[in-house]
């Protein structure tokens, strides 16, 4: 057990009411590790740092969106498709944080 990688912040909840944070938390960390570049598209990163990549993200999400994600290998893609599926929510959260924070 005493192999178990540590988990730095929060998995990113499988209806995504963390997004925001998480995607900061990720950004931050992945640029710590020298690994910022793997999320771009189109980029020039090693194997071996896309795999380092792959697994940081993969140990930062829900059980149910690894299940979902199981076949994605790029960082990059996987990414991308967790942007599609939550980014929405700035649209939705922040106006009514900002209602709430201004009230």
């Amino acid at each position: 057990m005493s192999n178990l990688a540590k988990i730095e912040f929060s998995a990113l909840d499988v209806i995504g009411k963390n997004y925001m944070s998480w995607i900061l938390d990720v950004e931050m960390h992945l640029e710590s590790m020298g690994l910022s570049e793997t999320i771009n598209e189109e980029n020039e990163t090693s194997s071996r740092d896309k795999a380092k990549a792959i697994i940081f993200l993969r140990r930062h999400i829900d059980e149910g969106l690894k299940c979902e994600y199981l076949t994605v290998k790029n960082p990059s893609a996987l990414w991308k498709n967790l942007k599609e599926r939550y980014d929405h929510q700035k649209e939705v959260i922040l106006p009514v944080t900002r209602n709430e924070w201004n009230a």
